[in-house]
């Protein structure tokens, strides 16, 4: 239990902060309302009225996120490889290589449907 002393404190203070930072900032923060602070942001053009169910949101935005998170995830894996790059030896440096050629087929592979481009 003593490994996990200093965790749990870290977190307790952690929560503390959090709860003390919002505590504090809803008594002390300015309360000057207005019509444009309670309008919704949308880049300096007037929101348009949507319909009852949302409308409809281009799959394009689902499409690039996913690919993003895709990619992303991928190259994380290179990270724990650059770090034991010396002890991974040769089969590393392959399965690496490996690696790499099946991420790069996939990203043409994307690029080359357009999946990549916004028009």
């Amino acid at each position: 239990m003593n490994l996990y002393v200093p965790i749990l404190v870290l977190g307790a203070i952690a929560v503390v902060f959090a709860v003390f930072s919002v505590g504090v900032a809803g008594l002390v923060g300015p309360r000057r309302y207005n019509r444009a602070k309670l309008e919704a942001y949308e880049c300096g053009v007037d929101p348009t009225p949507q319909p009852t169910g949302g409308g409809r949101f281009p799959v394009k935005y689902y499409l690039t996120a996913m690919l993003f998170i895709i990619f992303d995830i991928e190259i994380v894996f290179l990270y724990p490889w650059a770090v034991h790059f010396d002890s991974l030896g040769l089969f590393g440096l392959g399965a690496m290589a490996l690696f790499l050629f099946n991420v790069s087929v996939a990203y043409v592979y994307e690029w080359r449907r357009g999946g990549l481009g916004w028009d």
